[in-house]
């Protein structure tokens, strides 16, 4: 298995709808195994082909649930169904999301509280998630990243001039930027 370098905003992959997924072979499988690896060296708890430079509609996810165990796995050529975010402002500490592809930063995000993803795994098994709270955040994340939005696309416009900023300070404004969970650790 390998670690991928990860795609920084300004890179195009990361703002384009990606294509489905047609062939599930070898080369799929070595895929998905590559995201494991580098989402769990970043470390993050999803990671969409996006973000590797692949413009495929799947990603992986890895959250411990609060009892301790293990919630992991791949969707491919996923839906999203949802209820509606909650109204009101997004808190500070409750909504608070980062991104492996907007490193270094957070901002309060208000999501769906409750979500229904469908697609299939590696192996072209149905796959159906009904999550709720984190999970449910995770899940909406990382569905944005295969339509080519960041988190940051959805952040209320009193951040856009700190977004701004943020972008022009450190060169993120077009292609070629990425970073390596292998050579430095982000926390995002």
């Amino acid at each position: 298995m390998t670690v991928l370098p990860i795609r920084i905003h300004g890179e195009p992959v990361l703002h384009e709808k990606a294509a489905p997924v047609t062939e599930f072979d070898e080369r799929l499988r070595t895929l998905v195994a590559d995201m494991f690896e580098t989402m769990d060296a970043a470390p993050g708890v999803g990671l969409a082909a996006p973000q590797v430079g692949v413009g495929q509609r799947l990603f992986v996810y890895s959250y411990r649930n609060d009892d301790g165990a293990p919630w992991r796995g791949v969707v491919i050529n996923p839906s999203l169904s949802m209820t509606p975010p909650p109204a009101g402002p997004a808190d500070e500490d409750e909504d608070s999301e980062g991104c492996l592809s907007f490193p270094g930063e957070r901002f309060p995000l208000r999501r769906s509280e409750n979500v229904v993803v469908t697609g299939v795994d590696s192996e072209e098994r149905p796959v159906r998630i009904e999550a709720d709270g984190w999970r449910a955040r995770i899940l909406q994340h990382e569905y944005d990243h295969l339509d080519g939005t960041l988190y940051i696309d959805r952040l209320d416009s009193a951040f856009d001039r700190v977004l701004l900023r943020i972008v022009k300070k450190r060169g993120w404004t077009g292609p070629g930027n990425s970073w390596n969970p292998m050579d430095e650790r982000l926390e995002g």
